[in-house]
């Protein structure tokens, strides 16, 4: 089951750390494992003057597919770290990728300020 699009917004705003999977080959690219890669493409990127429904049916449909795939957070790691600016990637669309960006790097100053205000702290 998919879980509400805050709710992986909120999980993928925290960095992960790239997790194994047992029967992987560790020497071979991740996209290699992608379930992805026997779908049309089509279901991750949207065609030239996409309609509103149409998008949005598409992008979950393409969402319930990275929902059982393997490598979807290596893939959602390397879409935001590239930035890709296009599709579904490991779950989150573009705009949803946005969101994840803006709030590492407001979790990131939060923690520099932090780490900052410590330092003055033991200093005094």
């Amino acid at each position: 089951m998919l879980q509400p699009p805050h709710s992986s917004l909120q999980v993928a705003a925290v960095p992960a750390q790239r997790v194994a999977a047992r029967d992987r080959d560790q020497d071979a690219p991740w996209h290699t494992e992608a379930v992805c890669r026997r779908d049309e493409a089509g279901l991750f990127f949207a065609p030239s003057k996409e309609p509103t429904a149409a998008r949005l049916s598409r992008e979950e449909a393409a969402k319930r597919v990275c929902a059982r795939c393997p490598v979807m957070v290596e893939c959602r790691e390397h879409a935001l770290l590239q930035p890709e600016p296009y599709g579904v990637w490991g779950g989150l669309t573009a705009a949803e990728r946005r969101v994840v960006l803006a709030r590492r790097r407001r979790r990131e100053m939060e923690l520099k300020k932090a780490a900052r205000q410590n330092r003055i702290a033991a200093a005094g």
